[in-house]
């Protein structure tokens, strides 16, 4: 088999994963007495056949390409991030605060809370890499307790700060608003899709020109694939950790900025609503490629919203049901490639 078979079957794998999971769930709505056909159709229709839809369906996939770049430039260091809903959620907070709080001329304002959101996740995720790099503690363990602690200190400084019986936090200042999309797009109209898209656009290229393109990026993929040769190449192993965790944390911690700064103008509790948990998922089905991550979060995201539109004609647990549909298939498409691959190696 020629190097370029391995390597194409690899790209197909998530479309078939995708493939897969629809013919799996078409199984499932045809059990509940509803056409696949046209239950999927409606769902096209409706996520992308109008403005409104697509908007709605590239709001809804914004968070996730930051959740999903996240996890994907820690997992090419070797890295497992999961504390990407508590970075992101931290990083929303943060935005608020300087938003609402902070005086500064107006063209400063939003660079301001944009930077706070950053560097909120970037110090956030930066506590698991030190703990790991200086102690070995496993970054899967720390994270995950990590999500709970930002959970619990932003609770905690919410009694004080949110504005009395709500959950949330005083609106910010109109200087601080990211502009919606249709701004400059009037056929989106209507729907929440602001320009934390593009910045999330820009960053996916950023990043793969830092992965790809660059001495610490080819440093860091070695790191993830064999840590031993990247220590014995001369590669600081644990600068490497932290600096991988911080910038993880860094891209989270902007996913918060979409609904904050760019949909309802204040923090509310638990508005991340498990897209930095998806970021995984999204991680996964992409590759950790920025541009397989692009069109995960934009599979996702479609899925998320068509799926609020045909729970009339199907529970609307089936959108969760594809999901993982995805997921699962994904994971034995390459543990099969995987398969493969070693026994032709063998």
């Amino acid at each position: 088999m020629s190097p370029r078979r391995p390597a194409s079957l690899t790209a197909f794998a998530p479309f078939a994963a995708v493939a897969l999971s629809l013919v799996a769930g078409g199984v499932l709505i045809a059990a509940v007495g509803q056409s696949p056909l046209e239950v999927y159709g409606l769902l096209v229709r409706q996520a992308l056949g109008t403005g409104y839809g697509v908007g709605q369906t590239l709001f809804k996939a914004t968070p996730l390409v930051f959740a999903g770049l996240a996890v994907a430039l820690a997992f090419r260091a070797g890295l497992f991030n999961v504390g990407v809903e508590g970075q992101m959620y931290l990083g929303g907070f943060a935005a608020a605060m300087v938003g609402a709080h902070v005086s500064l001329p107006g063209p400063l304002l939003l660079p301001a809370s944009i930077l706070a959101a950053a560097l909120a996740g970037a110090v956030w995720g930066a506590i698991p890499g030190a703990l790991k790099a200086r102690f070995g503690a496993h970054e899967v363990i720390n994270t995950i307790m990590l999500n709970f602690i930002a959970f619990a200190l932003v609770s905690w400084w919410g009694r004080t700060l949110f504005v009395p019986a709500t959950v949330r936090t005083r609106e910010i200042a109109g200087s601080a608003w990211i502009p919606r999309l249709d701004t400059v797009l009037p056929w989106l109209k209507g729907s929440p899709a602001n320009f934390t898209l593009v910045l999330g656009l820009g960053l996916a290229a950023a990043l793969g020109v830092f992965l790809f393109r660059t001495r610490p990026g080819f440093e860091w993929r070695v790191l993830g694939l064999n840590p031993g040769a990247a220590e014995y190449a001369g590669v600081r192993t644990g600068h490497a950790q932290v600096q991988a965790f911080a910038l993880s944390g860094a891209l989270a911690g902007l996913g918060g900025t979409s609904f904050v700064l760019g949909y309802k103008h204040w923090f509310e509790l638990d508005f991340t609503a498990g897209a930095g948990f998806m970021g995984i998922a999204v991680a996964l089905i992409g590759r950790n490629h920025p541009v397989g991550v692009l069109a995960a979060a934009l599979l996702f995201g479609m899925l998320a919203y068509g799926g609020l539109v045909v729970n009339q004609r199907v529970p609307s647990d089936l959108v969760n049901v594809l999901r993982a549909l995805v997921i699962l298939f994904a994971i034995a498409a390459y543990a099969l490639l995987e398969r493969a691959r070693r026994r032709r190696a063998a």
